[in-house]
């Protein structure tokens, strides 16, 4: 397929996404509303962002290679949301949230998306050094997903670690591909050309934006369900 018609796939799938969270947002089944929002606002964001790249905005060329700055702008705003909506579900059943943790990972997170724009707006030995220097911050990121964030989960009880788990490993498998793709494709080594490379940014956004929200308001909403019950029970 071509860029164009990848790019209006994406959105089309960012549009369907959004449509879902709000149609869930009307039987929230005790998932707060601030929930949803963030499950919507998503893919709202980032349907812009590649609706600039279909109106051929939000590209610039840096040494005879397209760099995609409009993927940035989307990553910045999204990226971020996604790790507070990661964070929240730990924190799904604590009365005051730990927003300084959610801070650093926020922190963290803006310093790795802002070190791979430098990284593709650079040319030689400084493109390495930036894309270096965003993996360390990726690999802050993880660390605080799977160390005290996840303790919050697991304080809370095995079935809501069991939800924040499965969410969190879905998002860490589609966020290890983001830096491996940009190491293959023409940023990187040049190992896949720029249509895959389009191809696999259009694929995995779309499961590690819309497909994990899928998965952690599932989760979420599932176990509410099942308290439900327990309650009715007693």
């Amino acid at each position: 397929m071509t860029e164009t018609i990848w790019q209006g796939l994406y959105i089309t799938c960012m549009a369907l996404g959004a449509l879902l969270f709000i149609a869930w947002s009307r039987q929230p089944r005790g998932v707060p509303a601030s929930e949803y929002l963030i499950a919507t606002a998503i893919p709202v964001w980032s349907g812009l962002a590649y609706l600039g790249l279909l109106l051929g905005q939000g590209t610039v060329e840096v040494d005879g290679q397209t760099t995609y700055y409009a993927r940035y702008i989307d990553w910045a705003v999204t990226t971020p949301l996604l790790l507070t909506s990661l964070a929240l579900t730990a924190m799904f059943r604590q009365a005051k949230k730990n927003y300084t943790l959610i801070g650093a990972l926020i922190f963290s997170d803006l310093v790795m998306i802002g070190s791979g724009l430098v990284a593709d707006l650079s040319t030689g030995s400084a493109r390495t050094v930036w894309f270096l220097c965003g993996v360390v911050a990726f690999l802050i990121v993880l660390s605080l997903i799977w160390g005290p964030v996840r303790a919050l989960a697991a304080a809370s009880g095995a079935d809501l670690k069991g939800v924040y788990d499965r969410s969190a490993g879905f998002l860490s498998v589609l966020w290890v591909a983001y830096p491996t793709i940009w190491a293959l494709g023409p940023s990187g080594i040049g190992a896949l050309s720029q249509p895959i490379e389009t191809a696999l940014f259009v694929i995995v956004p779309v499961l590690s934006k819309v497909g994990f929200s899928i998965v952690d308001l599932a989760g979420l909403r599932g176990l509410r369900a099942v308290e439900g019950r327990r309650t009715a029970a007693v």
